[in-house]
């Protein structure tokens, strides 16, 4: 997964150095690709692989693999202790990327450093509860309308925003809604809609 984030990265920013709305709609045309293949090879499975491929497709907060916690967690505890020696530079790299390197940040090497950290703890999220679309977007950006883009304060807002939402959307949906409906599903719905009104208003980061 890794590999394949830096190869879209690399031609999407680095080489095409391609605007949003043709980043939004490469993103949308891959992801109708994806579907529609994976789409064709469960029609080729017995009922039963297709029963059970189909439940691993949506994601779930109340089905976690205990057995997968330790594996995830060598995945995150390093991820993240890789970002400390980065966390002056992420401040700066806000700026954009010319004034980034005029401050002597290596734009490039850093933000292919993330995106590395990043596509890993997507990863080993996904493998804990499954796809969640928007989810850190949606996270990211109210953290910093909340607390601004000081990365030593958004960033752990942003994690007690994730938390806050995680547990007090499925408080909700036991005791209110009686699971009327799954909440990666309204977690998805409400993502999707803030992402198009950043995009609307030129606010997406």
């Amino acid at each position: 997964m890794a590999g394949f984030v830096l190869g879209l990265y690399w031609w999407l920013f680095v080489r095409r150095r391609l605007d949003l709305p043709v980043i939004v709609l490469a993103g949308i045309v891959l992801g109708t690709l994806f579907r529609s293949l994976t789409a064709f090879l469960q029609r080729l499975l017995d009922p039963d692989t297709f029963a059970v491929v189909q439940n691993l497709a949506f994601a779930s907060f109340t089905a976690v693999d205990a057995d997968l916690l330790a594996p995830t967690a060598l995945v995150v505890v390093p991820a993240l202790a890789s970002l400390v020696p980065v966390r002056r530079s992420l401040d700066v790299m806000t700026l954009g990327e010319v004034p980034a390197v005029g401050l002597g940040v290596e734009h490039r090497r850093v933000t292919m450093h993330v995106v590395v950290v990043v596509a890993l703890l997507v990863a080993a999220s996904t493998a804990l509860v499954g796809p969640v679309t928007f989810f850190g977007l949606l996270v990211a950006n109210v953290a910093y309308g909340l607390v601004g883009h000081r990365h030593r304060h958004s960033v752990p807002a942003a994690i007690l925003l994730g938390v806050i939402t995680l547990v007090g959307g499925q408080l909700v949906l036991t005791r209110l809604l009686g699971f009327g409906t799954e909440l990666p599903i309204v977690i998805e719905f409400v993502g999707g809609a803030v992402f198009i009104l950043f995009v609307l208003t030129g606010r997406a980061r």
